[in-house]
């Protein structure tokens, strides 16, 4: 089941005794977690959460057993449940699955037991596995794709009783890649300042938007294909409010550089989208930059703009000018160029 499923049904339908979620998209666990203990606790008491790399599963399953001193029922969570995985981790004790398999076929109506996954996949072949898909309710946690999340953030915003203009939705993906958290977090501020049935325009989104480091790097790589210095300034001068050191910055671009040349030659040797992130071994989001921007250099450009940031990094780190003012002379002579 995935997260939007399960959201309906937790919320509508009776708590299940035993939940598994798993996923590394932490933003859509902790929103669950958020419903149980909405919907289950009269008590902040009855609630436990335990690290299964420092707790046994039978102490845990031992705690769901008891009684709720206070309240009617019990929120238990587990995580880093590794035996779920195909290769668990090495603890300096073990793990008696086989509490857990019974408890999960028989388990108490005062409790619920959660068990969190944070990996991507889990060892379907286990017993274990089988016996959460067969008597619980499975979550799938992962992030959403690239495609889902306009859907998810025009979602959200329907929550929040705004609209989202069509031409807006690339600021936050720009600004934002896929943190759903900080997306949430940015669509619930800026739906304060247009209020109820408010539209999100593009404008708006551009000027109230957080813009966060990587972002800016994104745009400083803009700049320089527009060929805007006044524009590459002022970004910059926006990440020194930031506190963000000279050096750092051209570490940043250089990423970013180096991405659109990777991507570029890979394009060249036909790779698809799947095959350029296996690998490089970096998010989806990052590849679709790169393969935005590639046809706008060509190969000897972009070793041309490693060369100059490369060279400016040394001229930094040995003293020979003033951080601020090479940066400032790097992006001149990068758009000079």
């Amino acid at each position: 089941m995935n997260y939007k499923e399960a959201v309906q049904q937790l919320n509508k339908q009776k708590i299940p005794e035993v939940i598994l979620l798993y996923g590394t998209e932490i933003y859509f666990i902790q929103k669950i977690k958020d419903i149980l203990a909405k919907r289950i606790l009269t008590d902040e008491d009855n609630l436990s959460t335990y690290d299964l790399t420092e707790t046994s599963i039978q102490e845990v399953i031992a705690d769901v057993e008891t009684y709720p001193f206070f309240g009617e029922r019990k929120l238990i969570i587990a995580t880093n449940a590794s035996f779920l995985k195909a290769k668990p981790d090495k603890l300096t004790f073990e793990h008696h699955l086989e509490s857990l398999e019974r408890y999960i076929e028989m388990p108490v109506d005062y409790s619920t037991l959660v068990v969190v996954a944070p990996f991507e996949k889990i060892d379907e072949r286990k017993k274990i596995s089988k016996q959460f898909k067969k008597n619980a309710l499975v979550v799938e946690c992962n992030p959403v794709k690239e495609y889902e999340l306009t859907n998810w953030m025009k979602e959200l915003a329907k929550q929040l009783q705004v609209t989202i203009a069509e031409d807006a939705f690339e600021i936050f993906e720009n600004e934002l890649s896929t943190d759903l958290n900080i997306i949430e977090n940015e669509l619930e501020k800026i739906a304060l300042f247009t209020g109820e049935g408010g539209t999100i325009t593009r404008d708006i989104a551009e000027e109230m938007v957080s813009h966060t480091t990587n972002s800016s790097g994104i745009r400083l790589v803009d700049t320089v294909i527009e060929g805007n210095l006044p524009k590459a300034i002022g970004i910059y001068k926006d990440l020194e409010k930031m506190k963000e050191e000279p050096i750092a910055l051209i570490g940043l671009l250089a990423f970013q550089f180096r991405m659109i040349l990777r991507v570029k030659l890979l394009k060249q040797k036909g790779y698809s989208t799947g095959q350029m992130q296996k690998q490089l071994g970096v998010h989806p989001y990052a590849i679709k930059i790169a393969l935005n921007r590639e046809a706008k250099f060509t190969e000897q450009r972009l070793e041309s703009i490693i060369h100059h940031l490369a060279e400016t990094d040394a001229v930094m780190k040995q003293g020979r000018m003033e951080k601020q003012l090479a940066f400032e002379l790097l992006l001149y002579n990068l758009i000079k160029e």
